[in-house]
């Protein structure tokens, strides 16, 4: 497959959660923008922090470029890149352009910072498969981890995660980030987890180079067992699938808030 230069998709990439699965980047900056700056961010530290919706990138562009894709077999596209999805407010417009000219599902991996508005509810409601973020089980450990912008609470998370999955239709999944800092902490997560009661658990530890070092397979092992009785996956313990990309230079920049 020619590497073709494009702005705004890339990939494929072989996600372990996902399959094979094509990014969209709707913020699409040279800088992160976001309203978390995790201690294991793979993308690096928060250039920009902000918890305004915006366009960051038209609709029409990353439709042009979604049209002018070569042939691809892929499970998802998937939105996740240079910030957190929920910031864009043509997030919902982008998703049913793209159902208009693909068959394949739509995924959107967000922190869920900003998950306790409506607006951002209706959005991520258009999508089949939606991963939030759930780190820590106290105000204490979510400041440790997530280090939000001044203003976002773990109680609204929590409360926006908990009103959010008892309304949304498609796949929900609850994505967990574990390293020595809240490793300890595995059991109260899991008893929120259970709370929630999300169609997956996607146990995850930072295998891509960042300032947080990764648990152990031995050490994820433990803390799967926590979460019995639910549906988990396991970083370690997922298979991969082939991909060809179609511009490696954009996917190996953005990929480590997709894997």
């Amino acid at each position: 497959m020619p590497d073709k230069k494009y702005k705004y998709i890339y990939g494929p990439v072989s996600s372990w959660r996902l399959g094979s699965s094509l990014g969209v980047d709707p913020i699409s900056g040279e800088k992160k923008v976001c309203t978390f700056d995790c201690v294991y961010c793979q993308i690096g530290d928060t250039k920009r922090f902000s918890s305004k919706r915006e366009v960051f990138v038209p609709t029409g562009d990353i439709i042009k470029e979604i049209k002018s894709l070569p042939e691809l077999n892929i499970d998802y596209i998937t939105f996740s890149g240079t910030g957190e999805p929920a910031l864009v407010s043509n997030l919902g417009e982008i998703i049913k352009e793209i159902r208009k000219l693909r068959k394949e599902k739509i995924a959107i991996i967000t922190n869920s910072s900003l998950i306790d508005r409506k607006d951002v509810q209706e959005d991520l409601g258009l999508a089949d498969l939606v991963m939030l973020k759930l780190d820590a089980h106290s105000p204490e450990l979510f400041l440790k981890i997530n280090k939000p912008l001044k203003g976002i609470t773990f109680d609204r998370v929590l409360k926006g995660i908990k009103e959010f999955s008892s309304g949304y239709k498609g796949k929900l999944a609850l994505q967990i980030m574990f390293i020595e800092k809240n490793r300890s902490y595995a059991g109260d997560i899991a008893g929120l987890a259970k709370d929630i009661n999300p169609d997956e658990v996607q146990l995850n530890t930072p295998l891509r180079p960042c300032s947080a070092k990764p648990l152990s397979k031995k050490e994820m092992d433990a803390i799967k067992l926590y979460f019995k009785g639910m549906r988990v996956v396991c970083v370690y313990d997922a298979r991969k699938k082939k991909v060809e990309f179609i511009n490696r230079d954009d996917t190996s920049r953005r990929r480590g808030s997709h894997d």
